[in-house]
Parts: structure tokens; C-alpha cells; sequence
């Protein structure tokens, strides 16, 4: 298993896993979401393979925050491949992105998972996440 940072070769697997997440069509545009994460100081973008096979990614975003003494880490997107689930690929890409966020002054992770999600809420239950305050959204 290797956790690397992605690169744009990667655009085909991540939109094939963004389609497992019920994101159809990201390949129009799956590229340029690609780049912009690549070239953006505050986002980091990680994909996991094993022979060569990339079977998931998690997209990273590092917050500063004007009124606590640390940072936070959101987590906005993580997806394993519907062969690598229950491998454990999930658990490891989190951990990585911990140490990651440590050593950016980040203090807290956060992830948004729809409600729908149930089997996600469960796995994020067992890496020690808890619920928080209510998420409000305006599309714009």
C-alpha cells in the first residue's frame, strides 16, 4: 500500500471513485478540481494505491481559526473503492492526514458526511469522531 500525494494522471480513478460517492459526470471538470487542490497551500489532496491500482483519496483542506489557539483539518472528501473497502485503506488515509494536520498546527479534524451516509457515520464513529453542532448550507 502506498499514500501518495495526487497527481493529475490520477483524474480518471478519483472521478471513477467520486462516481461511487453518487457524484456522477466529475470527469468534465475532474482535472481543473485536481489542479486547483495541487496548487492551493491550504488544501492537500492523497490518494491511495496498491499495485499501482489507485482504490481511494481523501481531499484535505487546513483552516486557520481567528478565535482558537490551533487550526483545524477538514476533511472534505474520502473514498475507497468498493473492492478495497474493510482493508483498512480508510483508517490509514485518516491517519496520515492527522499527521498532516499536526504538523500544520492543526488541533481538531472535522468531516461533513450527508445524513444519508450511514455506513460512513460508522466508520467515522470508530476513528473516535463525535457529533458536533448543526451544519448549515445556502447554495449560492
Amino acid at each position: 500500500m502506498l499514500i501518495r500525494e495526487a497527481v493529475f494522471e490520477d483524474a480518471i480513478a478519483i472521478a471513477d471513485l467520486l462516481s461511487q460517492l453518487d457524484y456522477p459526470e466529475t470527469e468534465q471538470f475532474i482535472t481543473a478540481k485536481i489542479g486547483q487542490q495541487l496548487s492551493h497551500p491550504d488544501a492537500l489532496l492523497l490518494v491511495v494505491e496498491e499495485n499501482s491500482q489507485i482504490l481511494g483519496f481523501i481531499s484535505l483542506h487546513f483552516i486557520p481559526q481567528i478565535a482558537l489557539e490551533g487550526d483545524f483539518c477538514r476533511v472534505s472528501y474520502l473514498c475507497i473503492s468498493e473492492s478495497g473497502r474493510g482493508l483498512g485503506l480508510g483508517t490509514k488515509l485518516l491517519e496520515y492526514a492527522e499527521i498532516e494536520a499536526r504538523s500544520r498546527g492543526c488541533d481538531r479534524m472535522e468531516v461533513h458526511c450527508h445524513s444519508r451516509r450511514t455506513l460512513a457515520h460508522q466508520f467515522y464513529f470508530r476513528q473516535d469522531y463525535e457529533e458536533s453542532p448543526k451544519y448549515l448550507l445556502k447554495m449560492l
